[in-house]
């Protein structure tokens, strides 16, 4: 089927609005290249989060916020709401960047020389925030199973020595798209209470979880597990709000919230600034049906784009994304001549995320954002097709 022909949503936005704008998705790269990297999308953004903001402009509201408390009580409903998860306000803490809280829980719980648990393939700041601040990093080297990617947990607890402090997760799984089961979530939990380990539940793609799947907050899983669990998240993947710097680490317990806050002062985190937290507010309370609508048109994308890649990339290898608008495709059987990243950039002009990015094992890998116009995508895979092809 030729996405390109059906018809075009509201949500769409063209080649030359895109490129008009001030951000970095469309700007990084020349003007002949098609970017499928970053992770944001490239559709209008929902009208409750537009009029929280013009409300902001039409009254010059740009003094120092007092809405700190709002963003809390709207992550209380937004978890009850949407997940079933009840929460306490006072046990949140608002930031305005979560890769600078996986940092600051990486410094709050752990020492130089410390080991840190993380997920392969794995988002690359998860990385830096091991190696930046001299912690050794260990890997759950995820494995493809025929269906999707999987943690060896009994591999892991062999490979976990006495100094694993912190557990780096991610949920849903970014580059990979899993949506994690409560049976995994559960041997997740036990495997960190085993080595007595804080988990970061990184679950900032939570509100993007297509049909036959479901978004389970770490946490929520067990008492035991919430008291070493802390959640980060924020409306800016789901609702595509990245700019807005706004976001919500949540403490599993008030014990675990004093033991961060005794080593890494709020101050230090700064916070989220006005906009981000209207915004956000707006995103989670009135924001769904919006919201409904663009995971309608990321499963008719992502299904296409799997359907593309299996007939057009012989050999090549797509687990269908459970979760997020991110692909995470193999292309080692098609014996590329170098990353693959870099060979579909310099031949097709298409940018997508090299894998090696998210582990040095990872260069035939690419993670591609289908969170764009069918017709865009149409392009992006042209392109790549066409690039394989002169190969033959």
């Amino acid at each position: 089927m030729n996405i390109e022909t059906l018809e075009k949503t509201s949500l769409e936005l063209s080649i030359p609005f895109l490129r008009s704008r001030r951000n970095s998705k469309w700007h990084r790269y020349a003007d002949e290249v098609l970017p499928a990297p970053v992770a944001e999308m490239d559709f209008a953004v929902a009208a409750p989060i537009r009029a929280a903001i013009e409300r902001i402009a039409r009254e010059q509201d740009y003094g120092y916020p007092h809405r700190e408390d709002s963003l809390a009580h709207a992550f209380v409903r937004r978890m009850r709401n949407r997940f079933g998860w009840h929460t306490d306000a006072a046990d949140t803490l608002p930031i305005a960047d979560l890769v600078q809280g996986t940092y600051a829980t990486v410094l709050a719980f752990s020492d130089p020389g410390d080991t840190v648990v993380l997920q392969m393939p794995s988002y690359p700041p998860f990385q830096s925030a091991v190696r930046d601040t001299g912690r050794v990093l260990q890997e759950d080297r995820m494995r493809d199973d025929g269906t999707h990617f999987v943690s060896d947990l009994a591999a892991l607890d062999a490979a976990t020595g006495p100094r694993a402090r912190v557990m780096l997760f991610c949920h849903p799984q970014n580059p990979t798209g899993r949506a994690y089961s409560r049976a995994e979530l559960e041997a997740v939990g036990q495997f960190a209470i085993r080595h007595d380990l804080i988990i970061m539940s990184d679950e900032i793609h939570a509100d993007l979880v297509y049909p036959g799947h479901s978004h389970i907050p770490l946490a929520s899983i067990s008492p035991e597990i919430a008291a070493r669990t802390i959640t980060t998240t924020s409306a800016t993947k789901g609702f595509n709000i990245p700019g807005l710097r706004c976001g919500v680490m949540h403490f599993g317990s008030p014990d675990l919230k004093a033991r961060f806050v005794k080593r890494i002062p709020p101050r230090l985190l700064g916070s989220p600034g006005i906009t981000g937290i209207d915004a956000t507010v707006a995103a989670w309370d009135e924001g769904q049906p919006w919201c409904d609508e663009v995971l309608a048109l990321l499963q008719r994308n992502r299904d296409w784009l799997a359907a593309a890649v299996a007939r057009e990339f012989p050999g090549a290898v797509m687990r269908l994304p459970e979760a997020t608008y991110l692909a995470w495709i193999d292309f080692t059987r098609l014996n590329l001549p170098g990353p693959a990243g870099t060979f579909f950039l310099e031949k097709a002009k298409v940018a997508l995320s090299p894998g090696e990015n998210f582990g040095a094992q990872y260069g035939s890998f690419c993670r591609l954002n289908f969170a764009t116009s069918p017709a865009i995508l149409e392009q992006i895979i042209s392109r790549m097709t066409a690039a394989v092809r002169a190969l033959r």
